[in-house]
């Protein structure tokens, strides 16, 4: 393994989505769960949960990558921003759930899988 921190971590957050999915996919049956299926709070829960599966994905597939050359800056930077990323993603998807406010905090890991990207392309 090339990015053994990636492939730990993707399998955690894996883990992670499974265990949110079934928590939330207890009450995801009820029409009027969280305020119904357009609800902001229930499109949040959703993304969220999304995000943990598909970014743990990512991150184990970058795990086994051969490019960049694992120990360059490149590296370095496109797995710290998939790591960060994958873990702010639902973070925040999970907060602005709760308060709307957190919203803004979209900006963290949006800015971090941007940085792994152009790593990546970079390597």
């Amino acid at each position: 393994m090339i990015h053994a921190m990636n492939w730990y971590g993707g399998w955690s957050m894996l883990l992670a989505a499974f265990g949110v999915g079934a928590i939330v996919g207890l009450g995801f049956w009820r029409e009027e769960f969280m305020g119904g299926y357009g609800n902001w709070r229930r499109r949040m829960v959703r993304l969220g949960h999304i995000a943990l599966a598909a970014l743990g994905i990512l991150n184990m597939v970058y795990g086994l990558a051969a490019i960049p050359v694992a120990g360059t800056w490149q590296a370095q930077g496109a797995g710290m921003g998939l790591l960060i990323g994958g873990v702010a993603m639902p973070l925040v998807c999970f907060l602005a759930a709760w308060r709307m406010g957190w919203r803004h905090g979209f900006v963290v890991p949006v800015c971090a899988l941007a940085a792994a990207a152009v790593c990546v392309l970079m390597g």
